[in-house]
């Protein structure tokens, strides 16, 4: 057994790592889409555009595959909403039910965040090495997926 005096004190543990270079990338995504006229997305509404199926999603699934109370991205619905990137309509089915679907301007900002990060990726595959960053992404998938045996989160079961 290792003893915790045998790991270096000033080692970032890896989820610091992680966040770190999650916040570099999430910064650079926003300095780019202000620079294409989007300077009215943040951060916080990643739980919306990165979840939000094509057809539209409802306030419960979102609020599941972000992690977040319903409260919490209902919060950031109305934002957007009022911002004119999402509206609320009707379900197709429930008809107590509202689905949260993106506009056509949410529809053009999430194509300019995708093609944003895929520029990202390969610039950072231009630095550091293409195969670098293709095994960095191999590995952080089979960890998101749970290859590697550690736990999976009870909210990643709703999504």
């Amino acid at each position: 057994m290792t003893k915790t005096t045998d790991i270096p004190t000033q080692t970032t543990p890896l989820p610091g790592l992680f966040d770190q270079a999650k916040h570099l990338v999430i910064d650079e995504l926003h300095r780019r889409l202000g620079e294409e006229g989007y300077t009215a997305i943040r951060e916080s509404h990643g739980c919306v555009f990165r979840f939000v199926d094509a057809e539209g999603s409802r306030l419960t699934d979102l609020a599941g595959r972000a992690r977040l109370s319903k409260q919490a991205v209902g919060e950031v619905v109305d934002d957007l909403q009022g911002l004119g990137y999402v509206e609320r309509a009707p379900h197709p089915v429930d008809g107590r039910a509202k689905i949260i679907r993106l506009t056509e301007l949410g529809v053009e900002a999430q194509a300019a965040a995708r093609r944003i990060f895929a520029d990202i990726e390969r610039e950072l595959g231009e630095r550091y090495g293409a195969d670098r960053v293709a095994t960095m992404r191999a590995v952080l998938e089979e960890i998101t997926e749970g290859a590697l045996g550690l736990a999976e989160p009870e909210a990643a079961a709703v999504a």
